[in-house]
C-alpha cells in the first residue's frame, strides 16, 4: 500500500500494491503501522457498506460535525464509482475545493477522508458496492449534508444521477460566507 496526498490537508489517495501469484492476488488495504509511519493517524472502529443497483446512483454530499467529527476510508468493493471530496474547513486553504477520482474494484485504490471534508460518489456501473471503514461511530445528531448539485461547491459530475435519496435531494444549498451547518 502507497499513499499519495492531493493537495488538501486530511485527504489521501490509499494505492493498491498487489502481489500476484498463481492463486491470484494479496493486497493490504490498512496497516496501522504503515498509517502512522505516512503521519497518518487512523484506527477503524466501524465498518459500513453500501450495496448500489444502478449506475447512476448518488449519495452525498455527506459528514459529521464535532464531537461527532469522523475520518473514514472509502474502497470500492465492486464495480465503479466517481468518488468527490469537498473540503469545508472555515480556515483551510483549499476550502471549497473539490477533489474527485474514479475508484474502482480492479484497481482496489482507496481515499481516508479526514473530519471537515464532505464526502460523496456516484456509481458508473450497476451493482456496485462501497466499504466504508470510519474511526468513530456514526452519529445522527452530528451528521450533515450539502446538495450535489450547489453551486458554490462546483462538483463536476462524469454523468447526470438517476437515484437519489430524498434526503440527499433535500439539503439545503449552501450560501457563501456562511459556515456549513
Amino acid at each position: 500500500m502507497r499513499v499519495e496526498a492531493t493537495g488538501i490537508a486530511g485527504l489521501h489517495v490509499l494505492l493498491s500494491e498487489p502481489i500476484h501469484d498463481e492463486r491470484g492476488l494479496f493486497a493490504r488495504t490498512y496497516c496501522r503501522q504503515e498509517f502512522a509511519a505516512g503521519g497518518l493517524a487512523f484506527e477503524p472502529v466501524q465498518m459500513s457498506t453500501s450495496f448500489n443497483r444502478v449506475a447512476g446512483t448518488l449519495r452525498g454530499m455527506h459528514w459529521q460535525v464535532a464531537p461527532g467529527a469522523e475520518t473514514k476510508l472509502v474502497r470500492v468493493t465492486r464495480g465503479r464509482v466517481f468518488d468527490v471530496v469537498v473540503d469545508l474547513r472555515a480556515d483551510s486553504p483549499t476550502r471549497h475545493s473539490c477533489f474527485g477520482l474514479q475508484l474502482d474494484a480492479e484497481s482496489r485504490n482507496a481515499l481516508l477522508i479526514g473530519p471537515g471534508l464532505a464526502h460523496g460518489f456516484i456509481t458508473l456501473d450497476d451493482s456496485t458496492e462501497v466499504l466504508y471503514a470510519m474511526d468513530a461511530p456514526h452519529a445522527p445528531a452530528y451528521a450533515r449534508g450539502a446538495r450535489w448539485d450547489d453551486p458554490t461547491l462546483r462538483i463536476a459530475w462524469p454523468r447526470a444521477p438517476e437515484v437519489i435519496s430524498e434526503r440527499d435531494r433535500r439539503w439545503p444549498d449552501f450560501v457563501p460566507g456562511e459556515a456549513f451547518r
